[in-house]
């Protein structure tokens, strides 16, 4: 089941016209699929190895996936130099500070692939769903994809204290920023790299509000946001400090208050 939802930005403009889609013959990488790491020496080896055969066999194009070590301190970055050299597909690059945003912001930068997306290393999200993800980027239909685990038709499995903080967030998401996409922080995310050009250099977070500050910037343009519903299973020895994120997410949505209300005050466009 695919869900699309246009933000309510969005919706209340006339329709943009669809992108042109890729052309079907690529020798160079069609999907560039960055996989933020710290210090994930266990799972990084075989879920990068399952993630890179999923894609050999279901994937219809060139693709790259690119493990972004964000400073890690044990041995994440000798895997990740194995990996490149063991995967003709896989390539890997080190940052000196931490951040999910600094990765994707590295990654996503120096990248030629007509689509960009990442996936946490985890792969709590259920790999069926990468191909209806980026389908709609490749076809032109839609600008920027989400899996989301809060629409119809998702399959979540995780604890209740994961799933009140999930919900609240987003809920506070659209009574602070009016936003009108379902789940801002699934780790299951496509983008055309036209799109990443026009809005990457108004994203200012470089950490864990990175999603929802593009998110909210591509839905304020009028963009196409695609939402397909996931499969997805809590991992539990997940790194995230759930507090210290909550925190992070507050301060990020009063800065974006203040922001977009800046932009109405002088009428200049969120993109």
């Amino acid at each position: 089941m695919i869900y699309l939802r246009t933000g309510r930005t969005a919706s209340a403009r006339t329709p943009l016209p669809r992108s042109a889609p890729l052309p079907s013959h690529h020798e160079e990488p069609v999907l560039d699929l960055a996989v933020p790491v710290y210090n994930e020496e266990k799972d990084l080896g075989p879920n990068v190895r399952r993630l890179h055969a999923h894609l050999r066999e279901t994937f219809p194009y060139p693709f790259r996936i690119t493990i972004a070590d964000n400073a890690s301190t044990d041995g994440t970055a000798d895997i990740a130099a194995h990996l490149a050299d063991e995967l003709a597909e896989v390539e890997w690059t080190r940052l000196p500070e931490k951040g999910r945003g600094r990765a994707l912001r590295a990654v996503w930068s120096g990248s030629r692939a007509p689509v960009l997306a990442y996936t946490d290393v985890d792969l709590s999200t259920g790999l069926a769903a990468l191909l209806p993800l980026v389908a709609p980027l490749i076809s032109g239909h839609s600008d920027l994809a989400i899996g989301t685990r809060l629409a119809p038709g998702a399959r979540v499995v995780r604890g209740p204290k994961r799933e009140v903080i999930s919900r609240c967030y987003n809920v506070l998401l659209r009574c602070t920023l009016s936003v009108g996409f379902s789940d801002a922080q699934c780790g299951f995310k496509a983008v055309r790299r036209d799109v990443v050009e026009r809005l990457l250099p108004q994203v200012r977070d470089g950490e864990w509000f990175f999603d929802t500050e593009l998110l909210v910037l591509a839905e304020r343009a009028g963009l196409r946001i695609h939402e397909v519903p996931v499969d997805w299973v809590d991992d539990p020895d997940s790194r995230v400090d759930i507090l210290s994120t909550a925190l992070a997410d507050l301060r990020g949505i009063a800065r974006m208050r203040r922001q977009l209300a800046q932009r109405r005050r002088t009428g200049s466009s969120a993109a």
